[in-house]
């Protein structure tokens, strides 16, 4: 493996490793409604990764002493499968997925409106089968659209974005050796419609000027993320109503 001076990330035409302009998102798909014994359910492919999430709930908060009695608890938990990584990564929580699971229950937490559901609780569970960096931006955003499909009343979804500095260029959306060899990443988690920040995280260092331009390439990308997330709604609503019309 080389290091980050002999890995040239960017090109003399202005285009990186995988062929990308600076401002130019991975491809991204999401379904919803895969797991049939899910109350939801939504799968992700973000470049080369893939992730799938559950949603249970909401039910009872156990045990008890766990309850609010004045709202719903978000529990999320976030794996990487053993099998997700080239190096084959120890099973179980480490302190990193431990980490990602918490800022990722308290990001999901603003968007549902946990109100409604007082001394209960409602689990996300987000497993990575396949990473290629970014895992935490794409969990996140594959979660808001699980609780949705859930039925389970949202103010708005979440939409998780990355930004970062590579070969002192402030680029969107960092891919594997980006995120390997580059100087900085910014996951942000942003409320679509408010543009509310409800997740953000840096790696490396940035001035503000840099900050700023990573930040605008992020508030620019979600727009187009939050699209592909009504897309993927919009397709299962539009099959539950053929399917109840044929009823």
């Amino acid at each position: 493996m080389g290091t980050a001076s002999d890995i040239k990330l960017i090109d003399e035409n202005g285009l990186r490793i995988d062929g990308r302009s600076p401002t130019e998102l991975r491809p991204i798909k999401i379904e919803t409604d895969v797991l049939d014994r899910a109350d939801g359910s939504a799968f992700i492919e973000w470049g080369g990764n893939k992730i799938l999430v559950a949603v249970y709930g909401p039910r009872e908060a156990y045990p008890k002493h766990t309850q609010d009695i004045e709202k719903a608890i978000i529990k999320a938990r976030y794996n990487m499968a053993a099998f997700s990584v080239d190096e084959r990564k120890r099973p179980g929580p480490d302190r990193r997925s431990i980490e990602i699971s918490k800022v990722i229950s308290e990001a999901l937490s603003n968007a549902v409106m946990v109100e409604q559901f007082p001394r209960a609780q409602i689990d996300v569970f987000i497993e990575v089968l396949q990473a290629d960096a970014g895992t935490r931006i794409a969990g996140l955003t594959a979660a808001s659209v699980a609780l949705a499909s859930a039925g389970i009343p949202m103010r708005d979804l979440v939409v998780g974005c990355a930004a970062g500095k590579v070969d002192g260029q402030i680029v969107l959306d960092l891919g594997k050796e980006e995120d390997n060899f580059g100087e900085a990443d910014l996951p942000m988690g942003i409320l679509a419609k408010s543009g509310k920040v409800v997740l953000m995280q840096m790696d490396g260092d940035l001035s503000a000027e840099e900050f700023d331009k990573a930040t605008e390439l992020i508030l620019d990308a979600v727009k187009r993320i939050n699209e592909i997330q009504r897309e993927a709604l919009a397709g299962k609503f539009v099959s539950l109503a053929l399917e109840r019309g044929g009823e």
